[in-house]
């Protein structure tokens, strides 16, 4: 270890040589690296708290999903939260087997402009804070 330097724990360091240019240019490296890591910490915080807001708007926001001939309408929330369902008479006539189909196609409409809603929502949130667009490609359809 012979250019090394005695630590405060009283081990030997062979990265710190004897002369202050060494010591120098060691400790600018490790103070980029505690910008680079507060960065991150930053932006990490960030995004938490837009993901958190986005999240909230999405289950405030409400989507309705129809059958064919609009006989039944399903509300899911932005989260995919079922609200409610409505059911016309028209509907109740056409007898249980139908009026199953009938509430499963609207809900699967519902369904499908919440989980858009949702994917343009967080794609905007990723494109809003900077990631590349390959990344917030993912969140689209």
């Amino acid at each position: 270890m012979g250019r090394g330097e005695q630590l405060s724990n009283g081990r030997m360091s062979p990265l710190l040589g004897s002369n202050s240019t060494s010591f120098r240019i060691q400790a600018g490296v490790l103070g980029n690296m505690q910008n680079l890591y507060e960065t991150v910490k930053k932006a990490q915080m960030v995004v938490q708290v837009e993901a958190v807001r986005v999240q909230k708007e999405l289950a405030a926001a409400e989507f309705d999903g129809y059958c064919e001939g609009e006989l039944v309408k399903v509300t899911l929330s932005g989260n995919q939260q079922p609200v409610r369902t409505d059911i016309t008479e028209a509907a109740m006539e056409l007898g249980a087997e139908k009026l199953s189909l009938l509430v499963t196609e609207a809900y699967k409409d519902a369904h499908q402009k919440s989980v858009q809603a949702m994917k343009e929502r967080m794609s905007n949130l990723a494109q809003s804070l900077g990631m590349p667009p390959g990344l917030s490609d993912g969140f689209k359809s």
